[in-house]
Order: structure tokens, then sequence, then C-alpha cells
């Protein structure tokens, strides 16, 4: 690893054993994926939590759901409302076997 960050130019910064305040990104991912995925689960087994993980990262976390750090947009701002010109409706699409929605626009 230290070979990869060093070749795309990241410094590696170590953190002391046992001290989860000074890794605070990580802690704030796990502790959503916990409150918005596991905590409303049961993982089957180590192939089961590993797509369900896929499936929430890529389908609902950076597409549809809303991130403060962003003022309620998403990363990828892939739903982002364009004018309503003509007749449409809303769609919900399920994502994570229907635990989350995200929703897109259509022609009505």
């Amino acid at each position: 690893m230290g070979r990869f960050l060093k070749g795309t130019g990241i410094e590696e910064v170590r953190t002391a054993f046992r001290r989860p305040w000074q890794t605070p990104f990580v802690e704030r991912h796990v502790g959503i994926l916990r409150r918005e995925l596991l905590d409303h689960l049961l993982v089957l087994n180590e192939e089961h939590l590993t797509r369900l993980l896929k499936e929430f990262v890529n389908e609902y976390y950076h597409i549809a759901r809303p991130h403060y750090g962003l003022e309620g947009e998403t990363p990828f701002r892939t739903n982002m409302p364009e004018p309503v010109t003509e007749p449409s409706r809303l769609v919900s699409v399920p994502v994570v076997g229907g635990l989350h929605h995200r929703y897109i626009r259509v022609a009505a």
C-alpha cells in the first residue's frame, strides 16, 4: 500500500493503535454503513455482505443519498433535477432489496 500511495503522490499518515478519534472519515463511513444498511438486514455470509456493500455504495450512497458536505447533492450528481418542460412523473427505483430507493423522472 505504501508504494501505491507514493506513486500517486499521497502522503501516508499512520494513526495510533486503538485511537478511533484519529480516523474520523473511516469512523463516519462505517457508522453510515451500520445505521443505514447493516442494522436493518441479516447478513448470511461473506459473499452476501460483499454484494450488499457494493450495491449500497454504488447504487445508493454515491447516486441517490444526499450528502451534508455537498449541500444536499450527491457525489455524482446524476439525479440533478432538470427543468420540467413536458408532462412527467416520478418513479421510485428500489435499491438494496427495497431498503432504500432512488427516484427518477420519466415522461408521462
